[in-house]
């Protein structure tokens, strides 16, 4: 039976960590309550390492960035939905962290708090650690008397966002580690296996197919010049990166993204989720509409699309309908602008939203699983099928050469 640590509060408001033996954290949350302590941390034994520990502690995230936020989200609806003032909260989460710089961030902000400051001014003042969408849900929430529940909903969106972002990466760990490694063994057999061979055949003096001499050709190039396969490489990515800090060329090549077949679709489904999942999130707070979509316009990574919420919220301004302003820009997939003019017809357009988050994020989902599915074989084919050109070329010279003597 696994072993997980935790940190609870007990009856008194105290923090109290141990470890405890449970078939899995469900099981572990439940025995805590009916010890009477509200559970603030679980996880397994084994992933408890002593912070800044070799190279785990050198990758290590940014203080209160993707799970440490969402950490501490979730942390803190959970005591001021138990009761605890805000000031007690914000003390007894001083005691969770294992690092140094997110203990001294945690502080700052309850002495902001207990000098008289809202939680979103506390927040604000973190020099841009905490985005817009954070701030401005945290203010919503203390306007309308339900910071526990904004904060609530500001860990869902944030955990359904990690997911999202975690579900593309993961889908492109295996074929970037496929390229990598039978990258580098064509490198090993040209420049240096074929270069043997070529000295070989040179000493024997004997005629060699044009295939095989074109192998050993771009083999001795590849030994030779194997420094230009660094630096030109290298070269060429700083020149596309300083190109696309252009916002005119980062515009034109987003947009010309959005065009291609098979991944404009993609990451028009993406990007469509990750709006709809902010803004319904935002209005369903008691966000204004068009203070949501400056805010939303922040979760856009196509500048493309941004370029049309930016126009779009111009349109909403002077009366226009939200679905027919974005519907002007011709790139947003058509199913979530029907669902948005249902949403904005039914007077329930955060709900319509939110279940056009859903409904995306699922598509993108399968989108990636067939994606990954039909480009790990072909990356494997066309790999294999250069490694085995390169094989057959340096040997088949000297299978006809042993024939010959036999």
């Amino acid at each position: 039976m696994p072993v997980f640590r935790y940190k609870a509060l007990d009856a008194r408001g105290e923090v109290v960590d141990g470890q405890m033996e449970a078939a899995s954290q469900a099981e572990l949350v439940a025995r805590l309550q009916e010890q009477g302590h509200l559970p603030m941390e679980t996880r397994l034994a084994t992933e408890l390492a002593a912070p800044g520990a070799g190279l785990r502690g050198l990758l290590r995230p940014r203080t209160l960035q993707g799970a440490q936020l969402l950490q501490f989200t979730q942390q803190l609806a959970t005591l001021l939905g138990a009761g605890q003032p805000l000031d007690r909260a914000l003390t007894i989460l001083l005691a969770l962290p294992e690092d140094e710089r997110t203990r001294r961030v945690l502080e700052q902000i309850r002495d902001t708090v207990r000098g008289g400051a809202p939680l979103s001014t506390a927040l604000e003042r973190q020099h841009g650690l905490f985005s817009r969408l954070y701030v401005n849900m945290v203010r919503a929430g203390e306007a309308g008397g339900s910071l526990d529940e904004t904060l609530q909903r500001l860990a869902d969106y944030l955990q359904r966002s990690h997911e999202l972002q975690g579900r593309v990466i993961n889908a492109l760990i295996y074929p970037a580690i496929l390229l990598l490694v039978v990258g580098a063994a064509l490198l090993f057999l040209l420049g240096y296996v074929v270069p043997q061979f070529a000295q070989m055949y040179e000493s024997l003096d004997v005629a060699l197919p044009w295939f095989t001499r074109g192998v050993l050709v771009l083999g001795e190039w590849v030994r030779e010049g194997w420094l230009l396969l660094v630096i030109v490489p290298a070269a060429l990515a700083w020149l596309g990166e300083r190109r696309l800090r252009q916002p005119a060329a980062r515009l034109a090549f987003d947009a010309w993204l959005l065009r291609q077949r098979g991944l404009g679709p993609l990451l028009g489904t993406l990007e469509a989720a990750r709006l709809a999942r902010t803004l319904g999130t935002l209005l369903r707070n008691g966000v204004p509409l068009l203070s949501a979509l400056g805010i939303a316009r922040n979760v856009l990574g196509n500048r493309a699309l941004a370029a049309d919420l930016d126009t779009a919220a111009d349109a909403v301004k002077n009366g226009s309908g939200l679905a027919t302003a974005l519907a002007r820009g011709q790139r947003f997939p058509r199913l979530a602008l029907q669902m948005i003019q249902v949403g904005e017809e039914s007077g329930a357009l955060d709900t319509m939203l939110l279940r056009t988050a859903e409904t995306f994020e699922q598509d993108s989902a399968r989108s990636i699983d067939r994606l990954l599915s039909a480009m790990v074989p072909v990356i494997t084919l066309v790999l294999a099928s250069v490694v085995g050109v390169v094989i057959i070329a340096v040997l088949v010279p000297l299978y006809d050469l042993t024939n010959a003597i036999g």
